[in-house]
């Protein structure tokens, strides 16, 4: 019969396209640099005939999952697809868990059974999928309900999710509890993600996304507010065994403070140059449940020197976190002299060793200024990431006008690697299967889930 539209897009042979490559600077190449040496751009986008996803050439997509879908158990697929990480089921398939970014609306919400369901006010929460070798859906239903924007998370060194809340809201109205935490979501074992437990020594603030040392299980979690900007902060379990559950055992919650030769850094946004190496201590949090204070505000900020935490290092949308290499890589998404940032840009790029106990500036990028015009595939706006098991890193665009998929290279050569050609929406959600031939990435809103194959390993 007849191709549909549907099954065009299902399965996407890619036509004729343009060039469109982003030079922006270069990452430190010093010995001892931090990406492998192996990747680099992938070469030509070419348009993409259903009006999708542009990729670059030798790569096909395969949608795997959509807002609106039916769920197996019943119900519909939710909308908002954000952070997403990939694991390897018992049979060799691949299973991904992702989030679903709604507070307390959306359309369609999550809805899961009592059992997996933390409170029945909120609207967010996971859906977990199996897939195939060849990014056919077998599988898919909702592990976690009633959590609040829930935005990125991060893998644990046992196989299981971290989902992020990236709220401060309090129990009130819809709300039959207070929201703001992370929560353990087991890909495997259903049984698990049953009566949903918050993990509250990690803090409750607005979270981004977590990476975890596998040497040491310590946890760097990501936070993206204003009014002051976000920190970084380091969580130390009091149990190191590498367990589901161990994290709930609690810890003790630091904010990363950065110096530069000595002297106090409070803003990350004025760096320019890639290499450039930060000293790190870790902070104690006084109060990481935010009985009464927001943990940002407890301590001191321009404009407020009386607040008793003292001095602390700040950026603007600190984003995606990932770990790799050694090392985790973290996102600072934009910053703007109109936020509280002492400088601007469209998105930093930073590592941190905890051999060195430094931070490290991998990529900027500078304003575009016109991302909807001549600047369209000009990256900007970074948000989630990825390190590409192929070596260096991929990016996940939520900035200005057209959205991009990124890789970055060894030597700081940032390249567009896919284009949503749909709209204006952005990328989330981007992750490798365990054997690392198949990228799924997420288009937000209206939610789709695609598995993308191709010759990751045969960059230039």
């Amino acid at each position: 019969m007849p191709l549909t539209r549907r099954d065009l897009l299902r399965s996407s042979a890619l036509g004729a396209g343009a060039l469109a490559l982003g030079n922006v600077g270069a990452l430190f190449t010093a010995p001892g640099s931090a990406l492998a040496a192996t990747v680099g751009g992938y070469g030509r986008i070419m348009d993409d005939p259903a009006g999708l996803l542009d990729l670059a050439k030798g790569f096909r997509y395969r949608i795997v999952s959509e807002v609106g879908d039916p769920l197996r158990g019943g119900g519909s697929v939710p909308d908002a697809f954000d952070g997403t990480a990939a694991f390897a089921a018992p049979s060799g398939a691949t299973l991904l868990v992702r989030n679903h970014e709604q507070s307390t609306s959306g359309t369609p919400k999550v809805v899961g059974p009592a059992a997996v369901t933390y409170d029945p006010g909120a609207a967010g929460g996971t859906t977990t999928l199996k897939v195939d070798a060849n990014g056919i859906l077998l599988d898919e239903y909702v592990s976690l309900a009633g959590t609040h924007t829930n935005c990125a998370g991060g893998v644990t060194p046992w196989g299981t999710w971290l989902t992020c809340e990236e709220t401060e809201a309090k129990a009130g109205g819809a709300l039959t509890k207070d929201h703001g935490f992370v929560f353990e979501v087991d890909p495997i074992n259903k049984a698990r993600n049953n009566n949903p437990i918050p993990l509250k020594a990690m803090g409750r603030f607005a979270h981004e996304a977590v990476a975890i040392d596998p040497r040491t299980n310590f946890a760097y979690l990501t936070e993206d507010a204003g009014s002051p900007n976000g920190l970084l902060y380091r969580f130390v379990p009091v149990e190191r065994t590498a367990r589901y559950g161990a994290y709930r055992r609690g810890g003790t919650l630091t904010a990363m403070l950065c110096r530069d030769n000595g002297q106090i850094v409070t803003d990350l946004s004025p760096y320019r140059t890639p290499g450039k190496r930060l000293s790190v201590q870790w902070v104690p949090v006084a109060d990481a449940q935010a009985s009464s204070v927001s943990i940002r505000k407890q301590f001191q900020w321009t404009g407020d020197p009386s607040n008793a935490g003292g001095p602390i290092t700040r950026s603007r949308k600190f984003e995606g976190a990932w770990w790799g290499n050694g090392r985790v890589y973290v996102v600072t998404s934009f910053a703007r002299l109109s936020d509280g940032s002492l400088a601007e840009h469209d998105g930093q790029v930073w590592s941190y060793d905890p051999s060195t106990a430094s931070l490290r500036l991998e990529l900027r990028l500078a304003i575009n200024t016109a991302p909807s015009g001549n600047g369209a595939d000009k990256p900007d706006g970074p948000d989630n990431i990825a390190v590409n098991p192929h070596g260096g890193l991929m990016l996940a665009e939520d900035g200005s006008g057209v959205q991009h998929l990124l890789t970055v290279s060894p030597d700081g050569t940032t390249s567009v690697f896919a284009r949503n050609a749909r709209d204006d929406g952005e990328f989330t959600g981007v992750c490798f299967s365990p054997d690392g031939k198949t990228m799924f990435a997420n288009l937000q809103k209206p939610g789709i889930t695609f598995a993308i194959t191709g010759p990751f390993a045969n960059a230039h």
